[in-house]
């Protein structure tokens, strides 16, 4: 037990979550570090998972340590690159939904892939950025996905639009319709702007209506500024502050393809102080995994 313990420290892992982990999994304290545990972590550093994202991983799904990794990872890790997506975006992608490693991976991807095609429109290569975005679509039922993508088409907004809109920003499948309800009637009653804009930038609809969008919508009303809803959205509240103080409008660059403003947080982490620095690594996977 001492081995596997010294041996999940030494690569990064708290200590003071050994506990948490050993009440979660604690059958990885009887498990051979040399056959078991270590294979299986150089395994995914190799695929590019820095060792600091995968002790985070470890921390909160020790299951993660009993997935067969001649029987199950990789297989897996083959059936996504055989479905088209990339090798460079495998570490992100296991980051943000660690339990892709451990599915009946080929059957779940099929079955989804075949309705993104039949009911979205969205071929195998569209499909391939979808789950690079966002993993959890190969769990999500399809019932779920239907009903925001229903209420789109709902809108008028052609159903070619509305696969390039999942394409870019898959989040949309996963949203509630009521709140996507009231953010289009913002936009449309409120704001006047035209529907092409939505399909420029589908991201809008993951943002908070009352904390993000309206009070933003009215400093630049107020101020006669504008501008497209990427420059509006799109960044903290102090840049959007340091764009309101400018004599011009800045010229736009190409953003994350998902953005949640504030603070994010693991269940049962604290949360990183202004005080205390973080790497990009370490905040990407504290962004994805809270998604």
């Amino acid at each position: 037990m001492s081995t596997s313990v010294a041996y999940l420290v030494s690569i990064g892992v708290s200590p003071r979550d050994i506990g948490p982990m050993v009440t979660q999994y604690p059958y990885f304290l009887g498990m051979r570090v040399g056959t078991m545990i270590k294979p299986l972590v150089d395994y995914l550093v190799n695929l590019g998972l820095p060792k600091k994202i995968l002790a985070r991983m470890l921390e909160k799904r020790a299951y993660i340590l009993g997935y067969d990794l001649e029987e199950t990872v990789k297989p897996n890790v083959d059936c996504l690159i055989s479905f088209g997506l990339r090798k460079e975006c495998l570490p992100s992608v296991i980051a943000q939904y660690p339990q892709i490693i451990g599915l009946p991976l080929k059957a779940k991807l099929s079955s989804q892939q075949y309705f993104f095609s039949l009911k979205l429109k969205i071929d195998p290569e569209g499909f391939a950025r979808v789950v690079e975005k966002m993993p959890q679509v190969v769990s999500l039922h399809q019932n779920v996905i239907m009903k925001p993508v229903e209420f789109l088409l709902g809108r008028t907004i052609p159903s070619q639009d509305v696969a390039s809109m999942v394409i870019k920003c898959p989040q949309l499948v996963a949203l509630r319709v009521e709140l996507m309800k009231n953010s289009f009637f913002f936009f449309k009653s409120e704001m006047g702007r035209p529907i092409k804009e939505l399909v420029e930038f589908p991201e809008y609809f993951t943002y908070s209506l009352e904390s993000r969008i309206k009070p933003r919508y009215q400093r630049l009303k107020s101020k006669g500024i504008k501008c497209s809803l990427n420059w509006m959205l799109n960044c903290s509240d102090q840049r959007f502050e340091e764009r309101l103080q400018g004599n011009y409008i800045e010229t736009e660059s190409i953003g994350p393809s998902f953005c949640i403003g504030g603070k994010l947080e693991l269940p049962g982490n604290d949360i990183v102080s202004d005080e205390e620095e973080e790497s990009d690594d370490e905040m990407l996977y504290r962004r994805t995994v809270s998604l």
